[in-house]
């Protein structure tokens, strides 16, 4: 464990145990991670969760907007795909996500963007990213603490989409085996684990389309002095199953020597702790800077059942902002 891992596990320790409000990102290695005090992160970070936000709202129109995709080319996407696939049909994985990077042009800024999309969570690290996740990492409320994979995705306008999302062998597979894969996680640091709700569909508009998107919500309880340790708690959970895969220590190798390229805090976690009850998302939907281009990084899980144009299709449907 690197030190400033540590520091950072601790220091979430020593607020929670005070009571002590304050806000964090972790990248996907965990490597970088940042942790501020709630008016201190305004220097650094615009953030805004279903319930809380730390920034003044502005005006947000926007008169014209211009959004050009350049996918990551496909030959790329196929060769980390068959590689990965070599590694699921001999056991090594049951479930692992696969993303790659691709670059995008558009006559907004990072800022811009942030003020006019519409995203349960929308967090925007000054000059580096900007993401709008619609994926809710876990929640920790009276004591209970939630987490809520996504995994499943369809086009909205399809005819029968939601039947036919959730009568698609492989999307059920993926499913099943998060729902497992977190509630697994979730005994590590919890006891009464359940799953509480399952396959619920959440509907998502973009300025290129509209998606049905598949949750479930797994629940446990925790500790009566679990402020006491919340960045053991966090620490133990990462990296989030739904962007990571099963088994996890595995995978996560697995999916470096696929990818080849640095996620950064893509498909991180980003949260907010205000003296009681902690929220938290995924970093996905995600757009960073890199110099002079803008690059959306996207993706989705796979499984032995899966088709390679199909989840190739499934990344660049994913390269969106959220304005409607």
């Amino acid at each position: 464990m690197n030190k400033l891992r540590k520091h950072t596990i601790l220091k979430m320790n020593d607020l929670g145990k005070t009571k002590t409000p304050f806000v964090f990102l972790i990248d996907f290695d965990f490597e970088h991670p940042k942790i501020w005090g709630i008016e201190e992160s305004r220097q650094h970070l615009l953030w805004q969760t279903p319930s809380q936000q730390n920034y003044e709202e502005t005006s947000s129109t926007v008169d014209s907007f211009d959004w050009k995709v350049q996918p990551v080319y496909y030959g790329r996407y196929q060769k980390a795909f068959n590689l990965a696939q070599s590694h699921l049909h001999g056991g090594d994985s049951y479930l692992l996500n696969l993303t790659m990077p691709s670059r995008v042009e558009t006559n907004l800024s990072l800022t811009e963007i942030f003020h006019a999309s519409q995203a349960p969570y929308k967090i925007m690290l000054k000059n580096q990213f900007v993401c709008f996740s619609p994926e809710i990492f876990v929640r920790i409320e009276d004591q209970k603490i939630s987490s809520f994979p996504m995994k499943g995705t369809i086009d909205a306008n399809i005819e029968n989409a939601a039947f036919i999302l959730k009568n698609n062998v492989k999307e059920l597979a993926e499913h099943n085996t998060i729902v497992d894969l977190i509630r697994n996680d979730l005994s590590i640091v919890a006891d009464q684990v359940q799953v509480k709700r399952y396959r619920y569909l959440d509907h998502i508009k973009s300025n290129r389309n509209e998606l049905l998107q598949m949750s479930s919500q797994i629940t446990g309880v925790l500790p009566e002095n679990y402020h006491e340790h919340l960045g053991d708690i966090i620490n133990k959970l990462l990296p989030a199953g739904s962007i990571s895969g099963a088994p996890k220590k595995k995978t996560v190798e697995i999916i470096k020597e696929a990818e080849k390229y640095d996620r950064g805090y893509y498909t991180g976690i980003f949260g907010f702790f205000d003296g009681e009850n902690f929220d938290s998302c995924v970093l996905i939907r995600y757009l960073e800077q890199q110099g002079d281009e803008l690059i959306f990084k996207s993706g989705g899980g796979i499984t032995f059942q899966s088709d390679c144009e199909q989840e190739y299709e499934e990344l660049v449907k994913k390269i969106y902002v959220p304005i409607a």
